[in-house]
């Protein structure tokens, strides 16, 4: 049994740790465990840093889960393509096999036969992944395989491929139909499919014209309670000898529209100004923020710096009105002296690609809220 993981900072940023630095999602946890032990594969639906990623680690650490299960969390979000895709789920696969021993990586290798190339072992019987993108021939083929490896493992497995609406993008009007086909006669395996983008993922599950209609039980993931994360909050400043003040939690809370991501962010740099023994105030939120800020400002400068000047004023004028409707009226166009309405229309498609902005039923925002922030500076 591993010993627990003791964090100096209990405010986790970079992923998944343990329960004990997991905050709430109780419900969330027992409803996706229970569809998956019960033959369903699910579509896990919300905004891009609401904590997905980390539900889905949560519930493949749960003993019931990791007893008994192979389990592969493969995050797509920067494929390109299904040769793409193919490559970084054959190598997830194997990461996540390596501790489990050789002989678990070798059974997989007698059914994906076109991967063997692309995998050297050093003495210790450690594996490493040698391919790079293009290097798979015939990416239906390997698919083919890795699926025929999952029906065939010692285990039952539960797949996970996170921002699933990627696969939209990669110009083959066939992926869809491949990997529902591979996926229906796949009973050994079941899969959460779990995405960010709610218009695509929409359509991908309940448009009847779509493959993947009606084969999922979609879970839409709604943001953590303040009164369960101000209990987590307070709880780990208390057992670290500090104290937190009551409206802290419900102050960022509201700033940040209750986003797991900028709130852990920001208690994680309030945890760390706190002495021990000390009381956090609110009055210490601004100081966080600004060094976060101020610790990013190269990024950022160096992302504006590379932004054609209509996308600059454009990206600079939703950050201004933080939730941006009407763009290409006459109204918004004065307010921030833009160009015209067909440069702000032109626009907008650019930095939706580049994940600068989100568009949710008309509504533009900033995707990264302390980007939006660091613009509002100036």
């Amino acid at each position: 049994m591993k010993t627990p993981i003791a964090l100096e900072n209990p405010f986790v940023t970079t992923g998944y740790v343990s329960a004990e630095y997991f905050c709430d999602r109780e419900q969330e946890t027992a409803d996706i465990i229970r569809y998956l032990r019960n033959g369903n594969n699910v579509a896990l639906i919300s905004p891009r840093r609401y904590g997905k990623t980390d539900l889905i680690r949560h519930c493949f650490a749960q003993k019931e889960i990791a007893d008994n299960y192979y389990t592969f969390i493969i995050d797509i979000y920067s494929t390109k393509s299904v040769s793409d895709m193919v490559n970084r789920l054959g190598r997830t696969i194997v990461e996540s096999l390596k501790p489990k021993g050789r002989k678990a990586i070798d059974t997989f290798l007698e059914f994906v036969s076109s991967l063997r190339a692309g995998i050297t072992f050093d003495l210790a019987g450690n594996p490493s992944w040698t391919f790079s993108v293009g290097d798979i021939s015939s990416p239906a083929s390997t698919l083919e395989e890795i699926f025929i490896y999952l029906q065939n493992a010692e285990k039952p497995c539960l797949v996970a491929i996170d921002e699933f609406q990627q696969i939209t993008k990669y110009g083959d009007d066939n992926i869809e139909a491949a990997l529902r086909t591979q996926i229906q006669y796949c009973s050994n395996a079941h899969f959460i499919f779990s995405g960010s983008q709610r218009h695509l993922m929409g359509a991908m599950f309940t448009s009847p014209a779509r493959p993947f209609y009606q084969s999922v039980t979609i879970y839409s993931l709604k943001l953590l309670s303040l009164e369960k994360y101000s209990q987590f909050c307070v709880h780990h400043f208390s057992a670290c000898g500090k104290q937190l003040a009551p409206d802290v939690v419900p102050t960022l809370y509201q700033r940040f529209d209750g986003i797991t991501f900028y709130l852990q962010r920001v208690m994680n740099e309030l945890f760390s100004l706190t002495p021990q023994g000390a009381i956090c105030s609110s009055e210490r939120i601004d100081e966080a923020i600004d060094n976060i800020l101020r610790n990013s400002a190269f990024i950022y400068e160096d992302l504006m710096y590379q932004l054609p000047e209509k996308q600059t004023l454009v990206l600079q004028a939703i950050a201004k009105d933080g939730k941006a409707t009407n763009l290409t009226s006459g109204k918004f166009v004065k307010k921030h002296g833009l160009l015209s309405s067909s440069s702000v229309k032109s626009a907008l498609p650019a930095l939706i690609d580049k994940g600068l902005i989100t568009n949710e039923l008309g509504c533009y925002q900033v995707y990264d809220k302390f980007l939006e922030l660091w613009i509002n500076q100036f």
